[in-house]
């Protein structure tokens, strides 16, 4: 893939995974990088996305889902277009809470794929990946077809 098409292809996974899926785009959910098969996301921290309001932790639910998304993600990074893929299995680790007012990324890579099943690993960090909040492993389903053509079929 030249150069402009890779920046044609993240603006289309952002817009896809991020800008039309509310809950990503209520978190806060930035594309960083976009890899051959894998990607980076950050989350701002928020107020809105704290867990206990006494330690300002973020909620464990916003970095569950968050790294699902970057997995998910990592899997349309595979396949090298936009199919629609569904979370099969996601296994969490939580190695520390997450420090209150900082961002977190999560780089996520799809290290296998077969024809109906996509295999994941992921890691959610503060500054560095040294500063690991949560590790992950997940399947993904593949669907045959691509991930625009079930909103045409609804219109």
């Amino acid at each position: 893939m030249s150069d402009p098409q890779r920046a044609a292809f993240l603006a289309m996974v952002q817009k896809h995974l991020v800008d039309t899926v509310p809950h990503n785009h209520a978190i806060g959910m930035k594309l960083v990088e976009l890899g051959v098969d894998s990607c980076r996301f950050t989350i701002p921290y928020s107020e809105t996305l704290v867990g206990n309001p006494e330690t300002g932790v973020m909620h464990g639910g916003v970095i569950t889902a968050f790294i699902d998304a970057a997995c998910g993600a990592a899997v349309i990074a595979a396949l090298k277009g936009l199919r629609r893929v569904a979370t099969l299995d996601l296994r969490i680790d939580y190695m520390r809470p997450a420090a209150p007012r900082r961002e977190i990324t999560c780089h996520a890579r799809c290290y296998r794929l077969t024809k109906n099943v996509a295999f994941t690993r992921a890691e959610a960090y503060l500054d560095t990946p040294e500063e690991l909040v949560a590790t992950a492993a997940g399947t993904f389903a593949i669907f045959d077809e691509p991930a625009t053509a079930r909103k045409e079929a609804q219109k």
